[in-house]
């Protein structure tokens, strides 16, 4: 029996999400740039993979979306948000309308899964009371998102319990509960094996289709980057060198992704 198809890639409509212009980076005026006149458009719907070898710039790339990182020069807007004019508690909120998803989860072990969602919620439903209990309306959230993740069953478990994979997937609805304007995620497999990356990654871009958002997904696997995106970008030294559709891009293309600046001729 063939395989069923995969869903139509999505095509950019409309002005982009997030929106990054001749961006560079550097923590320390005599510092070298981290990232060097980094141009760069996220769409709702899309899912973005993000790839490089460390040191690239990735994570710094990331860390400007929310204010982490020095914006040296350029502009950077997410949600038409000028990121480095926000102080204060209007960083706080743009912090909140951006979904993070890390390596190491990020979870409180000896939490149930279900409070540990739930804590996605504290930017807009304040502080847990004095029983510590949360909204009947954002738990039954909660738990819909348990269920959109595949693990409502371990509701109640302490996360510390489950198994990577399962505990990435409740860092998923973690970032869900956040009711993001996109996602950010910062090697969600490198800890996984390869089957659950996969459904961790399939899991990532549905959520960029049904909940219409932006996905940006840092990521080492060529392979995995090819599978499971709509476009990839590919950092070297701080620059993109490669961007395209997934569709037009293989391996070959995204060889100068991990070329050394001998193999390519360094040019700065």
């Amino acid at each position: 029996m063939p395989a069923p198809a995969r869903p139509a890639r999505p095509v950019p409509t409309g002005d982009p999400r997030v929106h990054i212009q001749d961006l560079s980076v550097r923590y320390a005026a005599d510092a070298p740039l981290v990232l060097d006149g980094v141009d760069l458009d996220l769409y709702a719907g899309q899912t973005v993979a993000l790839l490089g070898s460390s040191g690239s710039g990735k994570s710094t790339l990331m860390k400007s979306l929310t204010g982490f990182a020095p914006i040296t020069s350029g502009v950077v807007t997410v949600d038409g948000a000028d990121v480095s004019a926000l102080t204060g508690r209007q960083l706080r909120h743009l912090r909140s309308q951006v979904g993070q998803v890390f390596q190491q989860f990020n979870l409180i072990g000896r939490l149930s899964v279900l409070t540990n969602v739930l804590l996605g919620s504290l930017h807009h439903a304040g502080a847990l009371n004095m029983l510590g209990t949360f909204r009947a309306a954002d738990r039954r959230r909660a738990y819909e998102l348990l269920e959109r993740v595949g693990i409502a069953d371990k509701a109640l478990d302490e996360a510390r319990s489950l198994s990577g994979g399962q505990q990435q997937r409740v860092a998923i609805a973690r970032a869900l509960m956040q009711r993001p304007r996109c996602v950010l995620a910062d090697e969600p497999v490198a800890s996984l094996d390869p089957r659950t990356s996969h459904v961790v990654l399939d899991l990532l871009q549905s959520i960029a289709r049904d909940e219409n958002i932006p996905v940006l997904v840092s990521l080492h696997v060529v392979p995995l980057a090819l599978e499971h995106s709509d476009r990839v970008v590919g950092l070297r030294g701080g620059r993109i060198v490669v961007e395209g559709a997934t569709s037009d891009l293989d391996a070959e293309a995204l060889a100068p992704v991990y070329a050394t600046d001998a193999e390519v001729g360094d040019d700065r």
